[in-house]
């Protein structure tokens, strides 16, 4: 993986972006980012992280082709309508089951 070119600006931004985020795992996107781009390997970010180096090559990738920071996955299509998961919802206030089998 070669290394990442990163303006002054660009580096004043990330910085920033850092400082103001709350999200720990926002944080850890943006130091691998800046860290790739002053010359450290994946594994020596990974190790200083204590985050998997496939994790560190994911990340620096998103970055990369998407300006990705955030660990937004899209997720997946609910199987239940609003009002079903609004009905589901209001029963289970009202019941409480031991056992997940029995809900289904």
């Amino acid at each position: 993986m070669k290394n990442i070119k990163l303006t002054t600006e660009q580096k004043v931004d990330l910085e920033a972006l850092h400082d103001a985020s709350r999200d720990g795992r926002v944080r850890d996107r943006i130091k691998a980012v800046l860290l790739r781009s002053e010359g450290w390997s994946t594994s020596m970010i990974a190790q200083a992280l204590r985050l998997h180096e496939t994790s560190i090559v994911r990340h620096i990738d998103d970055y990369v082709s998407k300006n990705k920071l955030t660990p937004e996955n899209g997720g997946s299509q609910p199987y239940l309508s609003k009002t079903q998961t609004d009905e589901v919802v209001a029963h289970l206030m009202l019941k409480t089951y031991r056992c997940s089998y029995e809900i289904i």
